[in-house]
C-alpha cells in the first residue's frame, strides 16, 4: 500500500487498529470514549458469581450510561429480572445452580433478551455451542472491553427488532380473530388463489356477495393488496407451524395463538373447515405452499 493511501486510510481504521492490537485487560475498566450512548429503555443484566468481576462489568457499564442488575445465580435471574426494558444478558458459563449454557437455551424458549458470554473458564466445545444456538458473542477472560461494549450494542439492537417482530406478530393474529368464521373461509379461499366465481361456488354463496367480503377480509388485516394478504398467510402459517414444534411460547402470546388453532366458542377451527371442503382444490401445484395451509394439522394443546 502505498503513503498516500495510507494517509487517507489511517485516521478512519486507525481507532478500530489500536482496539485490536492492544485489548483492556480485567480489572479496573479503562473508561471507553461513549460514542453512541445507550437509550434510557436500555438495561444489561450480569448473571456471574465473580463479585470482582460484577464490580468491574458495573463500572464500565454505568461510565457509559448503561443500567445494570447483577444476579449472582441463574435462578435469581430467572425470577427477578424485568422484560419490561429492552435488554442484554452478560452470561456467566459456570454458575452455582445451572450452566449458562442451559440459561441461554431458557432465554431462547421464552424468547428472553439475547445474551453475550463472558466466562473465565471458555473451551472450544462450549463457544461453538453458544453461538451455534445465539449468542451474540462469546469472550473469554482477559476482557476487550471494547468489544464488549460493541457486542452489547448489538444485543440491544437485536432484543429491539425482537420485540417489534412480537408486537407484530400479536397484531397480525388480533387482526386474524376479529374475522368471522364467514370471512375467515374467504380469507382461505382468496389466498389460495380461487377465482371469486369459483370461491363463491365453493361457499355457496353469490359471486357479489364473495367480494363484498373479501372487501371487509381487506379492510380488517389492513391488506393493502392480494401480495399482502398472501404474505399475512404465510406468517399465520409459520406461527401455527412453531407452535407445533416448541409449546414453551411468551404468555403475552400464548391466548391469541391459542384461539387461532384450537377450538374455541363459534366452533371447530375454520381452517379445519376450509381444508374439508377444499382440499383437493388448495393442494394443486398451481397454488404452492400459500394455498397448501396445513392448520388442521396442529391439534389441541
Amino acid at each position: 500500500m502505498s503513503a498516500s493511501s495510507q494517509t487517507v486510510l489511517l485516521p478512519r481504521l486507525q481507532p478500530r487498529f489500536h482496539a485490536a492490537q492492544a485489548p483492556h485487560r480485567q480489572g479496573v475498566p479503562q473508561l471507553v470514549p461513549n460514542d453512541s450512548p445507550s437509550s434510557p429503555d436500555t438495561i444489561v443484566n450480569v448473571v456471574c458469581n465473580d463479585a470482582a468481576q460484577v464490580s468491574s462489568l458495573t463500572k464500565l457499564f454505568s461510565s457509559h450510561s448503561i443500567s445494570v442488575s447483577a444476579f449472582r445465580t441463574a435462578t435469581e435471574y430467572i425470577t427477578n429480572a424485568g422484560s419490561d426494558r429492552i435488554a442484554c444478558v452478560i452470561l456467566d458459563l459456570n454458575l452455582p445452580d445451572i450452566s449458562g449454557l442451559e440459561v441461554q437455551s431458557r432465554l431462547a424458549d421464552r424468547e428472553g433478551p439475547p445474551v453475550v458470554f463472558v466466562t473465565a473458564h471458555g473451551d472450544l466445545n462450549s463457544g461453538v455451542c453458544a453461538m451455534k444456538n445465539g449468542a451474540i458473542d462469546f469472550m473469554i477472560e482477559p476482557l476487550d472491553y471494547k468489544r464488549l461494549l460493541v457486542a452489547v450494542e448489538t444485543a440491544f439492537a437485536q432484543d429491539r427488532r425482537n420485540r417489534h417482530e412480537r408486537i407484530e406478530r400479536s397484531s397480525l393474529l388480533r387482526r386474524w380473530n376479529s374475522l368471522t368464521p364467514r370471512e375467515q373461509d374467504v380469507f382461505q379461499y382468496t389466498v389460495a388463489g380461487f377465482l371469486n366465481k369459483q370461491a363463491a361456488a365453493e361457499l355457496g354463496i353469490t359471486e357479489n356477495t364473495f367480494q363484498v367480503h373479501r372487501g371487509r377480509v381487506m379492510r380488517k388485516m389492513k391488506a393493502d393488496s392480494l401480495a399482502d394478504l398472501v404474505r399475512m398467510s404465510t406468517r399465520l402459517e409459520s406461527l401455527v407451524h412453531s407452535r407445533k414444534k416448541n409449546e414453551t411460547i411468551t404468555p403475552s402470546l400464548k391466548a391469541p395463538l391459542e384461539g387461532l388453532v384450537e377450538e374455541n366458542s363459534r366452533g371447530p377451527s375454520v381452517f379445519t373447515q376450509t381444508r374439508a371442503s377444499c382440499t383437493h382444490r388448495i393442494s394443486s401445484p398451481a397454488f404452492g405452499r400459500i394455498g397448501d395451509l396445513r392448520y388442521a394439522e396442529t391439534t389441541r394443546a
